[in-house]
């Protein structure tokens, strides 16, 4: 059977890709304006079609003819947050025009109609504006005939070694069965122990800060590391970032799963017992965020990566700095996995309703049709 045809909108470095290729869908085309991302996204997803760019200016006929009209069952977006992001000191939303670009997506729903739409964005969203943006999410997609699902995942209850809080838009046409999915890992029957930091890197190399290492010193020690490292015979983005000696003497000094300075108590030094909080996209000066756990450093793109869940086969184009935005704004592969098996086993049994020909003679109001843009 042919695979699941898939969009990738905000694409970022490919996490939502990543994950829903290892579940039988087929990413044919993306979009993002970052130029670090596209250039990751491209190395590790030759055969999709990347469209860099200012998704405003990218015309929904230029990705038809890119994709040879191939059948589409699913377009995600991984819509830009800062708009809606805790961090950001601009609390008027309303002002910040990256809290509209969920439109764009919309956009390329109205154009393709596929069966299923998901959209995720920080947790933070579903509480702006007193919800006014959560509303207006959902409000789009039912126009389109779609019926909407929104809730709060945490990629820790899905195999990733970190507490990552996420709001996922899950829409479907009518019919097309949607259940969200179980927890995986987590305290309770049934459930498999949250992975760790040191789950996740313990294998790796140690490194001086500064220092690289090219090639594995010993085998994986966790299943999780099996399962990431797979096949994988080259290590690569494995990179310490350099410090000053009283940044080293700072971190050693530090006990791990507490913060590294004073002022900034979420600037911590992992715990190897513990899943990793949030990563984030960068940090202040010295240019890192949290601390390894057992060696005198910040964390390289490569550790960074198997907390996000990607295979130790990704490569992050850019070098350190540009790495840390990729990692830090990236969806988790095996969290967009989990989603994905969903909407698989939904598409393999069909809608069970009303059909497609009979939802799109019900009425519904296009949203963009007098905006689309010219090629």
């Amino acid at each position: 059977m042919d695979r699941w045809g898939h969009i990738d909108l905000f694409c970022g470095p490919g996490g939502f890709s990543t994950g829903l290729e290892a579940v039988g869908f087929e990413t044919l085309a993306a979009i993002d304006f970052h130029i670090p991302s596209a250039a990751t996204f491209s190395r590790n997803h030759p055969s999709a079609v990347m469209i860099r760019g200012d998704i405003r200016e990218v015309s929904t006929e230029r990705v038809r003819a890119a994709m040879l009209d191939r059948s589409i069952e699913l377009i995600t977006a991984g819509v830009p947050c800062e708009g809606f992001s805790m961090s950001n000191r601009n609390r008027n939303k309303f002002l910040d025009e990256r809290s509209f670009l969920f439109l764009e997506f919309l956009r390329f729903v109205e154009a393709f109609m596929p069966p299923y739409i998901v959209l995720e964005n920080v947790s933070a969203l579903t509480r702006s504006a007193k919800g006014f943006w959560a509303a207006a999410i959902s409000e789009g997609m039912e126009r389109l005939g779609y019926r909407v699902r929104m809730r709060v995942l945490d990629a820790l209850n899905y195999g990733v070694p970190q507490r990552r809080r996420r709001v996922f838009f899950v829409g479907s046409l009518a019919g097309w069965p949607w259940q969200w999915p179980l927890p995986t890992h987590g305290e309770g029957p049934g459930l498999l122990p949250v992975v760790t930091v040191a789950d996740a890197i313990g294998d790796l190399p140690p490194l001086g800060a500064g220092e690289d290492a090219h090639e594995y010193t010993g085998p994986p020690h966790s299943v999780y590391a099996i399962e990431i490292r797979g096949e994988c015979s080259t290590l690569t983005n494995h990179h310490a970032p350099f410090h000053p000696p009283a940044t080293v003497e700072k971190i050693a000094r530090t006990s791990p799963g507490e913060p590294m300075y004073p002022r900034f108590k979420q600037r911590i030094r992992l715990h190897p017992n513990r899943p990793s909080p949030t990563l984030v996209s960068g940090g202040i000066r010295p240019q890192f965020h949290y601390g390894h756990p057992t060696q005198a450093r910040g964390m390289t793109i490569r550790e960074r990566a198997r907390i996000q869940s990607f295979p130790d086969t990704y490569y992050f184009e850019g070098g350190i700095v540009q790495g840390r935005v990729q990692t830090g704004d990236a969806v988790p592969p095996r969290l967009a996995a989990a989603i994905g098996r969903e909407i698989s086993r939904g598409l393999s049994l069909g809608p069970t309703e009303e059909t497609n020909d009979e939802l799109v003679t019900a009425g519904i109001v296009p949203l963009f049709t007098e905006f689309e843009r010219a090629e």
